[in-house]
């Protein structure tokens, strides 16, 4: 199976790829229906019959992948001496539908902090299919029993126990990875976002707090050195307006929907 194996290769590296299968056979083909082809930028595994057949359905697939497609499409080609294409002819005779299925790569969601917020928004996460980094300098929120039920959800999850400079895995996060800093102490906080704005990790920064706690924080940055293009980075306070409530698991929602959605994607990264 070379290409459930591929498909394991692509999301360890954080690779995108397409998945062509032959969804119908009309007549002869090369390859049966549920034949199977996994296309990335630079190889492919498997194979749906090899030929004319085999490299247009590359070649589309890396269309696909160049436009960074994410819906499933399909496309009938004719294995037919009257149907030459740019890449020649297959005279099997017969007709294949293909589906063509971009497999992008994961979205990466850090979480600096598990306390009461941290546990709930990752429990809210880790019922999606990303890439869920789970930070604490304090071991016992990262206990493997107050962990378990996140573990049970799709989401990859990473957890990072670090007792001290928890903003030393910044450097180990995936590039284009949306970070959330809610942690219990400010001065972690703050040098964690020190860390984020030196760095081209991040796809966003939020952070957790009051107007005050980041009229305080914007002036201590700019005395670490960060200019006001930098500090604008950071996106606080996190949380659609629109899920009211101080408790934590309405917080930690607010979080999520702000993430999760188009318009709060677009929000954490203005």
């Amino acid at each position: 199976m070379d290409w459930l194996r591929a498909l394991q290769h692509l999301r360890a590296t954080r690779t995108p790829g397409v998945i062509v299968t032959i969804a119908e056979v009309r007549g002869h083909a090369p390859r049966a229906a549920g034949a199977k082809l996994v296309v990335a930028a630079d190889r492919t595994w498997g194979s749906i019959g090899g030929g004319n057949l085999e490299e247009t359905a590359v070649r589309r697939a890396r269309v696909l992948l160049r436009d960074a497609a994410t819906c499933a499409t399909t496309q009938t080609h004719d294995l037919s001496d009257r149907a030459p294409t740019e890449h020649g002819v297959q005279c099997c005779g017969g007709q294949v539908r293909l589906l063509y299925e971009p497999v992008p790569v994961r979205r990466s969601v850090a979480v600096f902090g598990m306390g009461h917020v941290g546990l709930e928004l990752a429990l809210l996460l880790s019922r999606h299919d990303l890439e869920l980094h789970l930070v604490d300098s304090r071991a016992d929120q990262l206990a493997d029993d107050r962990l378990a039920p996140v573990l049970t959800g799709p989401a990859d999850v990473r957890v990072h126990r670090v007792p001290v400079l928890p903003e030393l895995v910044v450097a180990d996060l995936p590039v284009g990875t949306d970070v959330l800093v809610l942690t219990h102490d400010h001065a972690e906080d703050l040098a964690l976002l020190d860390a984020l704005l030196r760095s081209d990790v991040p796809g966003s920064i939020g952070l957790i707090g009051s107007s005050a706690k980041w009229t305080r924080f914007r002036a201590r940055l700019a005395g670490l050195g960060h200019d006001a293009t930098a500090i604008a980075r950071v996106h606080t306070p996190i949380g659609d307006p629109a899920v009211s409530g101080k408790k934590p698991a309405r917080i930690a929602l607010a979080v999520a929907v702000e993430l999760l959605t188009t318009s709060g994607a677009a929000r954490l990264e203005a």
